[in-house]
């Protein structure tokens, strides 16, 4: 009898009322409810334009190019990717997330949960693009058309976030300036001053106003380039800004650890954004993405699984690293 009342007791103390039920249930996102009835089934390869493929789709556009204006569209369908609810109602701020890199991080982000701030700059139809394939993974996401070469522009990003989306968990810098230019000595003050402003004072003054928010496992994602570690003739200022950012990567990592905020990159190699047609020559672009091992460009789906696993708990002994998704490191006498 005692051992019946003892249960019963038991039963008793266990919310069953619908509102305690509900408080404590998360919603699915579509992509994650997709994935869980597919994880049995291996994905598929997707068949992706080789670099001899190029030249039937070069084009030049002018700068700021729109990915809307791309022939052939960068790939983001994310046909092979499996959520898993990895960032469940975390909230991501994203610079240059309006197109290429930024806009494909964006969207795996919304798959896994998160909710998230657009930051852009120029581009509003590629962004409000970007916006509609978040909200369809039944996300929030808020745009923000502002400017990473301001110091007061970047703490109002961060401002906005936690305002309308109520706090800040990831930072992923990712904006960034280049265009080609043949002779080094005609690179303009003009030039190498917006792609050092962008590329690495950006990134600064993003972190700078993200930081003090930050909180034990939460994290900074940077964007670095392969040609940060072997340069390139056509891209020198462009090459030296993300070396720099390598640095800061690091440095960051070492000053904000006994924090438990991990602080890494991701290192891509030749990826098919708008910035390809947008400011290389089209020589490049006809051939782009020949100097790596598997002969081809990357497409920015295939970049953004990097970020989920840094923003993630499945990276949480990862920081400082730069993680290399560059097709086969390309050489530097290329």
């Amino acid at each position: 009898m005692a051992a019946k009342k003892a249960a019963a007791s038991k039963k008793a103390a266990t919310p069953t009322t619908p509102a305690a039920s509900k408080a404590t249930k998360t919603t699915a996102t579509p992509a994650a409810k997709k994935a869980s009835k597919a994880a049995a089934e291996a994905p598929t390869p997707v068949k992706r334009p080789t670099a001899k493929d190029m030249k039937q789709h070069a084009q030049t556009l002018p700068y700021p190019a729109r990915q809307a204006d791309m022939h052939l569209q960068p790939g983001m369908s994310f046909s092979t990717y499996r959520a898993a609810g990895k960032l469940q109602d975390k909230i991501a701020l994203i610079t240059g997330a309006d197109s290429g890199i930024g806009r494909a991080v964006a969207v795996a982000f919304a798959m896994e949960g998160a909710h998230v701030a657009v930051l852009f700059n120029e581009n509003v139809v590629d962004a409000e693009e970007t916006r509609r394939l978040v909200e369809a993974q039944q996300r929030k996401c808020i745009l923000l058309q502002l400017d990473v070469r301001d110091p007061e522009q970047c703490k109002q990003a961060v401002r906005r976030t936690r305002a309308e989306l109520g706090g800040l968990n990831i930072l992923v810098n990712n904006a960034a300036f280049q265009m080609a230019q043949e002779k080094f000595e005609d690179i303009s003050e003009e030039q190498i001053r917006r792609t050092f402003d962008t590329n690495i004072l950006g990134y600064i003054w993003m972190a700078q106003a993200a930081i003090p928010h930050l909180r034990q496992h939460d994290c900074i994602i940077n964007t670095g380039s392969i040609v940060g570690l072997t340069g390139i003739p056509i891209l020198v200022d462009y090459a030296c800004t993300k070396s720099a950012i390598h640095a800061l990567t690091k440095s960051l990592a070492t000053y904000l650890g006994e924090k438990g905020i991990r602080v890494n990159c991701v290192v891509p190699g030749p990826v098919w954004t708008p910035n390809i047609p947008g400011t290389m020559p089209r020589e490049e672009v006809e051939k782009f993405g020949y100097e790596v091992a598997l002969a081809r460009p990357g497409q920015p789906e295939e970049l953004a699984p990097a970020y989920v696993l840094l923003a993630s708990q499945d990276g949480s002994f990862m920081t400082g690293s730069l993680v290399h998704v560059t097709g086969g490191k390309m050489s530097s006498d290329q």
